[in-house]
C-alpha cells in the first residue's frame, strides 16, 4: 500500500474539513471555530498520551454554556460524516478491499486462474457463475442514522472530489467543483441531521428503492459486463443472458417480526411501489433503446412480429413502452386508490424480457453483435436481476403468532387447544390438513385482530405474482410444526403460491437443535411432497450472540451449519443457508469475503442468502463504484467457497473450540444473566434509556414494551454498548477462554496453529482485533464516573474493564503482535484520524445524559437534540451502530 494512496485520503479529509470550518465560521463566527479547534486540540493531545489534555478536554466541555452544546456536537458530527465520505471515495477510486488487509484483496481473474490450475475446466467456471445464486437481502433494521436528504448531499460531495481530482489539465473545472463543494457542505451544515419523526416501513422501503435507482441500476450491468469480458478472455464465452449470479431481495415492508407497523396493507403498498419504480426505471432504458436502435436489418422472427416496417426495432420497442407506461399508471392508480382504465400491463418478468430478447437475437442474427451487446444487453441484464419488482420481498413473522392463529382456529372448530398439544399431535394434525382437499378455515371466522392480520398477510401472498415475493421466514422457530403451520396457512389462504419457508434459528439452544429439527422435518413424507428437493434455513447472528456471547454463538453457528449440510445431503435436498448478519461484530458483521470463506466446507455450494442492513447498505451499495466492488467480492468469495472450499477443521481443533466456547459462555452468562448488578449498571452507564427517542427505524426498540433488558432487541443492545466504547457484547467471555488456554503447556501453539490454518478461527480473531482497536476503556470509565454513583455498580464496571484489558493482552499473544492492527494499517489510520473528533462527542454525551437525568428527562429541546446528535456522530465515527 503506497504512501501516495494514504496521502490522497488525507488530502481529501483536509479539503472537506477546511471547507466545513469556513462554513461554520460564516454561520457562527471565527470565535466559535476557535472553540472547536481548542476542543480538537485537547482531544488530539490526549490521544497522544497527554493525560493533562484529557482532563482539560472534559473540564472545557463541562463549562460550555447550553447554547454552545448543540452547535459543538453538530460540528464534530459533520466532520465525521465528511471523513466517511473521503474514505468511501478512496475505496471506490482505488478499488481497495473492504478490510484493507494487504494480500487479502479478492480478484476474480486470479481466482479463475487458480480454479483452472486446480483442474476446473473453463466450461465449469462458466457453469458455476451462471448457476450461482447469491441473494443480498436489504433490511430496514434501525441502524442508518443519517437522513436520506443528507445522504444525497454527501453523494454529490463525493462527485465533487472526483471532479477536483480529474481537473489537473482543466483548472476551471476544478474551480467550479470546489465552489460546488463549498455550497454542498454549507447545505449539509444548515440541514437538520436528526429526523423529527420515526420513519414508517414505507419510508424505509422507499429508501431501499432509492439505493437501487441511484446506484445498483448502474452497477448491476457494469458488474455483468466486467464478468462477460473476463469470461471471454478465460473461457471464450459470455455469461448466459438470463444468468443473475447476484440478485436482491428486501425485508423493507415485509418484516413484521415484533414490528406492529408492518401490516398487510403496508406490504401491499410496498409491492406496488416496487412495481411503479421498476416501470419508471425501465421506461428510461426503453426510451434510450428506442432512440438508438434505428437499424433496418432484422431477422425473420422480428419481422414476423412487427410486420414490414422501416424500423422494426423501434416498432417493437414502441409497443413495449406502451405496456410499461400502462404498468406504471396502473401501479400509481392502485397506490392512489383509483380505478385503472388503461391498456394491458406487464404482469411478469417474461413479458418484459421476451421482446428485448427478440431484438437481441435479431441483431446477432444479422451480424450486428456489437450493437446487441451494448445498451440492449445492459437492459436484459437488469431484467434478469431486478425483474419487474426491483426486489423479491421476503415476509417474516414470529412463530408464536402462527401458533396463536392455530390455537384460535382449533378452539373455534371444537378440536381442542392447539398450544396444549404435544409436538407429535401438532405434526399429525397439520400434515393431515395439508393433505386434505377441504378448506379448514371457516368462511366467516371471527378471529382476533392479531390473527386476522396474519391471515391478511397470506391473502397478499395469494394476490401477488410469485416472482414478487421471496422467502417466508419464521423467527424463533424451534420445532417442525412451526414450519408446517406456515405451509398450512399458505395452502389455506395463499392460493396457488408456494413460497420457500425458512425457519430462523437464533438462540443458542435453537442453533444446537437446528439439525435435529430439519432432519425430522425432511423425514415427513407430506412435507417433502410439498417442498420438493430444496430447503432454506436462516441462521441468526444477532440474538444468538446476545443470548450466549459472541464466541459461543459463533461456534454454535458454525456447528449448526455443518449439521444442516450433512442432514440435507443425507436427505438428498439442496440447502440454501440464509445468514442474518448485522453490521457490527457483535451481530455477525465483518468483511464479506473473509466471512464467506470462513464458513464450513459445503455450506456455500453456489448459493447464499445474506442480510445487508442499515448503514451497511450505504457503505457497500450506496454508490455505483462501491456497489460494483461489493458484488465482485461476493461473487469471488462464493465461487471460491464452492470450487475451492476450505478444509474441514481437525478433530483436535473442534475439541479446542468446544472448550473455549464453554468457558466463554459461562463467563458471559455469569455477568449478563447472573450478576444482579449487571442490568442496573447497563441502564446507568449507557444511553439505552435515551435510544427510544432516536427515530432511527420503524421498529420499536423492544419486542415487548413491558419487558426488561432480555426483551431488548439485539440492535439497541449493541448500539448502547458501542456508544460508550466498551463494545461489551462482542468480547465478553473471550478473554477468560483464551487466558485459561494460555495457562496450559502448548496452549499458545495450538491457538496460533488454528489461527493460521483454520479460516473460521482466523477470521474470528481478525474481527476481535478490529473491535478491540475501536474500543476504549478510558472512555467507558469516564461514562461510569459521570453517570454511576452506586459503589457496587462501580465495582462491576472496574471488573469489566479489567477483563477487557486481560483480553487485549492475550489476544496480542495469540496474534504474535506488539500492537493491534499491525497488519491492517489503513483501518488503524482511519480510527486514529477519527478519534480526536469522536472523543469530544463522548464527553458531551455523558454530560448531556447526566443533565437529562438530573432534570428527569425534561431538558430543553436543543439539549435533547444535541444528545441525539452525539449518538449519530459516535455511530458515524465508528462506522457501526447496531
Amino acid at each position: 500500500m503506497s504512501y501516495d494512496l494514504h496521502e490522497s485520503l488525507r488530502d481529501n479529509v483536509r479539503i472537506l474539513g477546511d471547507s466545513l470550518g469556513r462554513t461554520i465560521a460564516d454561520d457562527l463566527g471565527t470565535g466559535f471555530v476557535d472553540k472547536i479547534e481548542t476542543i480538537r486540540g485537547f482531544a488530539k493531545r490526549g490521544r497522544q498520551g497527554d493525560q493533562q489534555s484529557r482532563r482539560e478536554l472534559i473540564e472545557y466541555l463541562r463549562r460550555l454554556p447550553d447554547r454552545d452544546l448543540l452547535p459543538v456536537t453538530r460540528a464534530f458530527n459533520q466532520f465525521l460524516n465528511l471523513a466517511n465520505i473521503a474514505e468511501q471515495h478512496y475505496r471506490a477510486r482505488f478499488r481497495r478491499v473492504e478490510d484493507y488487509k494487504p494480500g487479502s484483496q479478492p480478484v476474480l481473474s486470479e481466482l479463475l486462474e487458480r480454479a483452472r490450475r486446480s483442474g476446473h475446466s473453463p466450461r465449469k467456471l462458466v457453469e458455476s457463475l451462471a448457476g450461482m445464486r447469491v441473494e443480498l437481502v436489504l433490511t430496514a433494521h434501525p441502524t442508518e442514522v443519517i437522513r436520506r436528504t443528507l445522504i444525497q448531499k454527501y453523494d454529490a460531495i463525493d462527485d465533487c472530489l472526483t471532479a477536483i481530482e480529474s481537473s489537473t489539465d482543466y483548472l476551471e473545472r476544478g474551480v467550479r467543483a470546489e465552489g460546488r463543494l463549498e455550497e454542498l457542505i454549507s447545505q449539509a451544515w444548515h440541514t437538520d441531521e436528526i429526523r423529527h419523526e420515526r420513519p414508517t416501513p414505507v419510508d424505509e422501503a422507499k429508501w431501499g428503492f432509492a439505493v437501487i435507482e441511484n446506484s445498483l441500476w448502474q452497477a448491476v450491468p457494469d458488474f455483468h459486463r466486467d464478468l462477460d469480458n473476463l469470461l471471454l478472455e478465460t473461457a471464450g464465452e459470455r455469461l448466459p443472458l438470463d444468468a443473475a449470479p447476484i440478485r436482491f431481495a428486501s425485508w423493507m415492508g415485509g418484516d413484521r417480526d415484533g414490528n406492529p407497523n408492518v401490516t398487510a396493507r403496508v406490504t401491499r403498498e410496498v409491492l406496488l411501489l416496487g412495481r411503479w419504480m421498476a416501470a419508471d426505471l425501465y421506461l428510461r432504458d426503453l426510451e434510450q433503446l428506442k432512440a438508438e436502435l434505428s437499424m433496418w436489418k432484422a431477422n425473420s422472427a422480428l419481422k414476423a412480429e412487427v410486420g414490414d416496417v422501416a424500423e422494426p426495432y423501434r416498432e417493437l420497442l414502441k409497443r413495449l413502452v406502451s405496456r410499461v407506461e400502462a404498468t406504471r399508471d396502473w401501479a400509481k392508480a392502485e397506490l392512489d386508490g383509483r380505478s385503472f382504465e388503461g391498456g394491458p400491463i406487464i404482469e411478469n418478468r417474461d413479458q418484459l424480457y421476451a421482446p428485448l430478447l427478440t431484438c437481441y437475437r435479431s441483431l446477432c442474427d444479422v451480424g450486428l453483435d456489437t450493437i446487441a451487446n451494448g445498451v440492449l444487453l445492459d437492459t436484459l441484464r437488469r431484467v434478469a436481476v431486478f425483474g419487474v419488482t426491483l426486489t423479491k420481498l421476503d415476509l417474516r413473522q414470529e412463530a408464536s403468532r402462527h401458533a396463536q392463529v392455530m390455537e384460535e382456529l382449533t378452539d373455534c372448530l371444537g378440536l381442542g387447544r392447539y398450544r396444549e398439544w404435544s409436538e407429535q399431535q401438532r405434526q399429525e394434525f397439520l400434515l393431515e390438513e395439508l393433505a386434505s382437499r377441504r378448506p379448514l378455515i371457516p368462511r366467516r371466522w371471527d378471529c382476533s385482530t392479531e390473527s386476522r392480520e396474519v391471515i391478511d398477510t397470506f391473502r397478499i401472498v395469494a394476490a401477488e405474482q410469485p416472482e414478487a415475493l421471496g422467502t417466508y421466514i419464521i423467527s424463533m422457530a424451534a420445532q417442525p410444526s412451526d414450519v408446517l403451520t406456515v405451509a398450512l396457512l399458505m395452502k389455506e389462504v395463499g392460493g396457488d403460491v408456494r413460497l420457500p419457508i425458512a425457519p430462523l434459528f437464533e438462540t443458542l439452544d435453537d442453533l444446537n437443535h437446528a439439525g435435529e429439527v430439519i432432519d425430522r422435518l425432511l423425514a415427513l413424507p407430506g412435507y417433502r411432497a410439498l417442498v420438493g428437493d430444496g430447503q432454506e434455513v436462516m441462521i441468526g447472528y444477532s440474538d444468538s450472540a446476545k443470548d450466549a456471547g459472541q464466541l459461543a454463538a459463533a461456534w454454535a453457528q458454525y456447528r449448526a451449519q455443518e449439521t444442516l449440510v450433512e442432514v440435507c445431503r443425507r436427505h438428498g435436498v439442496d440447502l440454501t443457508l440464509f445468514h442474518g448478519r448485522g453490521g457490527t461484530v457483535g451481530r455477525g458483521g465483518g468483511p464479506a469475503h473473509a466471512a464467506i470463506l470462513s464458513q464450513p466446507p459445503g455450506s456455500v455450494n453456489g448459493s447464499l442468502r445474506v442480510t445487508e442492513q442499515g448503514e451497511m447498505i450505504r457503505f457497500k451499495f450506496g454508490q455505483p463504484d462501491i456497489a460494483l466492488r461489493s458484488m465482485e467480492i461476493y461473487a469471488c468469495a462464493v465461487l471460491e467457497a464452492t470450487l475451492l472450499p476450505p478444509p474441514a477443521p481437525r478433530a483436535e481443533w473442534r475439541e479446542e473450540m468446544d472448550r473455549l466456547a464453554a468457558v466463554a459462555h459461562g463467563a458471559y452468562v455469569g455477568v449478563v444473566r447472573e450478576d444482579p448488578d449487571f442490568v442496573p449498571y447497563f441502564r446507568a452507564v449507557t444511553p439505552e434509556g435515551a435510544l427510544g427517542r432516536l427515530p432511527l427505524g420503524s421498529r420499536p426498540t423492544k419486542r415487548r414494551q413491558d419487558g426488561g433488558v432480555e426483551t431488548l432487541r439485539a440492535i439497541p443492545w449493541i448500539f448502547a454498548w458501542t456508544q460508550t466504547r466498551l463494545m461489551l457484547p462482542a468480547w465478553l467471555g473471550s478473554g477468560e477462554a483464551f487466558a485459561r488456554r494460555l495457562e496450559d503447556e502448548g496452549g499458545l501453539e495450538v491457538l496460533q496453529e488454528m489461527r493460521d490454518q483454520w479460516p473460521f478461527f482466523g477470521t474470528y480473531l481478525d474481527m476481535l482485533e478490529m473491535l478491540l482497536a475501536k474500543a476504549d476503556v478510558g472512555i467507558a470509565a469516564y461514562y461510569e464516573n459521570r453517570l454511576v454513583d452506586e459503589p457496587s455498580l462501580k465495582a462491576l464496571g472496574e471488573k469489566l474493564r479489567n477483563r477487557f484489558t486481560r483480553l487485549h493482552e492475550v489476544l496480542l499473544q495469540v496474534l504474535d503482535q506488539q500492537e493491534l492492527l499491525e497488519n491492517t494499517p489503513l483501518i488503524r489510520q482511519a480510527i486514529e484520524v477519527r478519534n480526536p473528533y469522536i472523543d469530544p462527542l463522548h464527553g458531551l454525551q455523558a454530560e448531556l445524559l447526566q443533565r437529562n437525568r438530573d432534570a428527569d428527562g425534561a431538558i430543553s429541546a436543543d439539549l435533547s437534540r444535541a444528545l441525539m446528535v452525539t449518538m449519530a456522530g459516535i455511530a458515524a465515527g465508528l462506522r457501526n451502530t447496531g
